[in-house]
């Protein structure tokens, strides 16, 4: 299923892992691990955020990809399911069709 995480990072710890380099180490790692189809990196709500959409297969990966953002870095976090164009098409054939 495709989701959208977001982590809203703890300015005194990310800022502690920007002087340590851990914090591009978390991103990479957070990348090679996911495969999103995308990624950005920006403020959000005054402060570090990340967005990652990609591809959950089993709600058991979800400890394995908050706990990171958790133990490293403090963050905040949300995931929920998304779609993009061609998904929402599809869905919404599928309401007219029933």
């Amino acid at each position: 299923m495709r989701v959208m995480l977001r982590a809203w990072m703890d300015t005194q710890i990310s800022n502690e892992a920007v002087k340590k380099g851990s914090l591009q180490t978390t991103m990479q790692s957070m990348a090679e691990q996911l495969k999103p189809e995308a990624a950005y990196f920006g403020p959000s709500e005054g402060g570090r955020c990340c967005t990652f959409v990609f591809d959950m297969q089993d709600s058991s990966q979800l400890p394995s990809i908050a706990e990171p953002l958790f133990e490293e870095l403090g963050a905040r976090i949300e995931i929920q399911p998304v779609m993009n164009t061609e998904d929402m098409l599809k869905g919404l054939a599928a309401v007219k069709r029933g």
